[in-house]
């Protein structure tokens, strides 16, 4: 064999003699036995929860590039991924699917040997190689990337680089170089940001959809506390994985303190995560035991400006565009985005029309957010960001007045949390200016999306940071002709004033929902103040929030002066060049005012037409929605029910086109209610249980005025249980129930609903009730009939006593239910339905003659008297 060994080893030099043959390959089930897949993945300590359509992405992935990057942030599950995506397409690779594992490397230099030593290359065969070709071999013996070459040059295999971000420029070129020389190899790598190797394809790992979430935390959950699963507390499960942002090792590090906590007690603690997080697997990585050491790992790998940016990020609420990120971030923000958007730290995702908009994961903001704590730059970054939101809300609310409207409604939407948290950092810094600013800025967007209970909560914040403007001695307003909001901070002079004496108007028109506090005496005196600070005709006074003065005129001394106030404002914007747009809201709240009063004079439907030509100039289609409304309802009162529907059909249109949910649902509940006047029964009806349905449980203007039509029409068609139910949900889930006018207006229907039952002595308490709240100043002008719907179901009630005496009162208030009848009011048929039903009654009760006389007695009397009867 000596001598043999020396003449194989001599032809071998030479490059003679024949290819060794190869071995003789054992059966298949023999390979199934004696010979497993090559290959060193680890094998499976737990199962593989939600991941599968990746798996089936992944292996498209491969077939389609020789290079495939799973990019994520840490603790998205890349690791796992990749190596169930190998297991799965094993059968591509039949010489193996390799894990190396980059973590533990330190030295960029030594990841070729680290790849090496995974695959276990330990020897170089030679193919077809000459004496010369040996001898070059043998000089690159220590090579650790020539003898992979050598390795895999043959081979059908896969290769896993994992965890290649820290060394990602030597992973990078490795790959390069196994891919150019090795035509079989497929490499799959993981990494916090590109290989940026041509021919790499990449495949974002997104965080886990909230029903795969629920499933890997229930799973892990279980095996943490057994028996537990989501469903014991659904709630604060889901609440668990949403603010984790479906990270799966946030996620298992939370199943493992089910251990100890709850789930809601888990959730409770999520602010301060990092310190709840640290119950990781004792067998993985360091970096990954616990949830601050994960962020950790790529901190370190930052440069001094990554780390700046991403710090001041961290101010921001619900991501920003570019040009606030290079506001707030200064000129580096730039290139520092793209890398950390390349490193898996910042979300990147287009928005409609808006350009690329950048965000952080909620766990990356907070540990940011430590972090610019440490850096002292947060009183900074918090100032930028103010001034930049604030100068967005003051340069958008014009383009809300005009054919814009739709892209400035966007935009606030858009960067709505931003704005709410610009003005956080405001009141924070008890800067009332930038305060001021802010909420004047976005008074105009909160009226048109009905946000009544934001503009409350703003205005009593910054009103507490500046001095009150209606305290006595009363120092009257002067002609201010620009919005307080045409310049940027400081405001000084009269325009100052102005502006608080906006904000406190803005706050004043919010209080509809508790006017009880406007009962107390302090209250009355502000009242009176504002009425004797401002005159009819202000420029000012023309838009809003100035236009607001008259509710406090209103409410300090009834409706007598608002024909004079509304009529000068109409005036002062015809006379003065500029006020196109503030002439069309005058005369549209003229209309929205003589729609219910045929004594004043003036003519609604003619005042709405004005203002829709004027909209329909402008290209404002809330205003053109708004002038249809009020269109509607002029012919709504005139009784002309399919005049009034086409318009609340058009306002809805409009509405629809700008996304305003809740002006639809105003109109929504509007049209239901005509159409059932027109004969529209079941379309109104469906209509009025759509909106119902719709809004049920939010706060919403139209939620009462649909439960309330719909629960006039039950009652009509003799369904009492159900009207019952709706008025009892309106009264327990809404708070506009105690706005004075839903509050009459529910009293009157349970009067009257008390009644139809039977129940005469609750429903005379009910129409006491009533009546209190009808001469209420706001009652008088939103429904001026109302006393008189009041004293009709209040007869009702007394028609059900059995007692002669109490029928013939009931005969008096029904006789002065008509006579005190606002001119002009048509009854609607519910209306008519409760009168004939209470005039049927008590004739029924009376006889003829009894009936006649006690009715005429009752034509006679005075509101005031005709309560005494009740």
């Amino acid at each position: 064999p000596g001598a043999e060994l020396r003449a194989l080893h001599a032809e071998l030099l030479a490059g003679t003699g024949p290819d060794p043959a190869p071995p003789a390959l054992p059966t298949q089930a023999a390979q199934a036995v004696h010979r497993p897949a090559p290959g060193n993945l680890p094998a499976r300590l737990t199962s593989f929860v939600g991941r599968e359509s990746d798996i089936d992405a992944i292996g498209a992935d491969l077939s389609a590039s020789r290079l495939v990057t799973l990019l994520g942030p840490g603790g998205a599950g890349k690791t796992r991924l990749s190596m169930e995506a190998a297991e799965a397409v094993r059968d591509t690779a039949p010489d193996g699917a390799w894990l190396a594992e980059l973590a533990p490397v330190d030295d960029p230099d030594a990841v070729p040997q680290a790849v090496l030593t995974a695959i276990g290359a330990r020897e170089t065969v030679l193919h077809g190689a000459g004496v010369e070709g040996v001898r070059a071999v043998s000089d690159r013996w220590g090579d650790p990337v020539e003898r992979l070459v050598e390795h895999c040059g043959r081979r059908r295999m896969l290769i896993i680089l994992d965890n290649c971000e820290h060394v990602v420029d030597a992973a990078a070129r490795l790959a390069e170089r196994l891919l150019a020389d090795c035509p079989h190899l497929t490499v799959l790598a993981t990494s916090r940001e590109p290989l940026g190797v041509p021919g790499e394809l990449l495949r974002p790992v997104e965080p886990l959809p909230e029903p795969v979430a629920l499933r890997l935390l229930g799973h892990r959950g279980a095996a943490a506390r057994p028996g537990f699963t989501v469903t014991d507390d659904p709630e604060a499960c889901a609440e668990i994985c949403h603010r984790l942002d479906g990270l799966p090792l946030a996620i298992e590090l939370a199943a493992a303190r089910l251990r100890m906590l709850t789930p809601r007690q888990i959730a409770d603690r999520l602010d301060d995560r990092f310190r709840l997080l640290t119950s990781g697997s004792r067998t993985v990585l360091p970096r990954q035991q616990t949830l601050r050491a994960v962020v950790d790992w790529s901190w370190d790998l930052l440069d001094a400006d990554e780390r700046d940016v991403l710090g001041k990020l961290s101010v921001f609420a619900g991501g920003c565009d570019l040009a606030a990120a290079e506001a707030v971030c200064g000129p580096v923000a730039l290139d520092a985005l793209g890398s950390l958007v390349d490193k898996s730290l910042v979300v990147a995702a287009p928005s409609a029309g808006a350009g690329m908009r950048y965000r952080l994961l909620e766990t990356v903001a907070e540990y940011a957010t430590e972090r610019l704590d440490e850096s002292g730059e947060r009183a900074t970054a918090e100032r930028a960001h103010l001034t930049y939101y604030r100068e967005l809300a003051r340069t958008t609310d014009p383009l809300l007045r005009g054919p814009r409207q739709r892209e400035a409604i966007d935009r606030i939407q858009m960067e709505y949390e931003n704005l709410r948290t610009a003005l956080r950092h405001a009141v924070d810094l008890r800067d009332e200016q930038e305060g001021l600013c802010m909420v004047l800025s976005l008074i105009w967007y909160w009226q048109m999306r009905d946000q009544r209970l934001e503009v409350r909560a703003w205005c009593e914040e910054v009103m507490a940071l500046g001095p009150d403007p209606f305290t006595d001695p009363v120092r009257r307003a002067e002609p201010v002709w620009e919005r307080c909001t045409d310049t940027p901070p400081p405001l000084t002079g009269e325009v100052l004033a102005e502006a608080r004496r906006g904000l406190h108007l803005a706050h004043l028109a919010c209080m509809d929902t508790d006017l009880e506090a406007w009962q107390s005496p302090a209250a009355r005196d502000k009242l009176t103040v504002i009425t004797e600070v401002y005159r009819p005709g202000l420029p000012q006074t023309c838009r809003s929030p100035g236009m607001l003065w008259w509710f406090a005129e209103m409410l300090a001394n009834g409706v007598e002066r608002l024909p004079e106030i509304t009529d000068a404002t109409v005036r002062t914007c015809r006379e003065t060049p500029g006020y196109e747009w503030e002439l069309a809201g005058a005369l549209q709240t003229r209309a929205n005012l003589l729609a219910n009063r045929a004594t004043w004079a003036g003519d609604a439907a003619r005042d709405a037409d004005e203002a829709l030509e004027i909209y329909q100039r402008l290209g404002d289609e809330w205003g053109l929605a708004e002038a249809l409304s009020a269109r509607g309802e002029a012919h709504e009162r005139k009784g002309m029910s399919r005049e009034a529907a086409a318009d609340y059909e058009g306002a809805m249109a409009h509405a629809e086109h700008l996304g305003a949910r809740a002006q639809m649902a105003v109109l929504g509940a509007r049209l239901g209610n005509v159409l059932m006047e027109a004969g529209e029964q079941e379309r109104g009806e469906r209509l009025l249980r759509e909106v119902v349905h719709e809004l049920d449980g939010r706060h919403s203007e139209a939620m009462p005025v649909a439960r309330l039509h719909l629960a006039s029409w039950l009652l009509v068609t003799g369904r009492t249980g159900e009207a019952r139910v709706q008025l009892r949900l309106l009264r327990e889930e809404f708070v506009l129930a105690r706005f004075v006018v839903f509050d009459a207006m529910i009293l009157a229907q349970e009067a009257w609903l008390d009644a139809e039952e039977g129940h005469s002595a609750r429903s005379l308490d009910s129409a006491r009730r009533a009546l209190a709240l009808a001469g209420d100043p706001l009652c008088d002008v939103v429904v001026p009939q109302m006393p008189t719907v009041c004293l009709t179901v209040a007869a009702l009630a007394l028609a059900l006593v059995d007692d002669g005496a109490r029928a013939a009162d009931a005969a008096r208030c029904l006789g002065a239910s008509v006579a005190l009848m606002p001119e002009g009011h048509l009854r609607p048929r519910v209306e008519q339905h409760a009168y004939d039903r209470t005039e049927a009654r008590i004739r029924e009760v009376l006889g003829e003659t009894a009936f006649r006389a006690a009715y005429a007695e009752g034509g006679g009397l005075s509101l005031a008297e005709a309560t005494a009867l009740v």
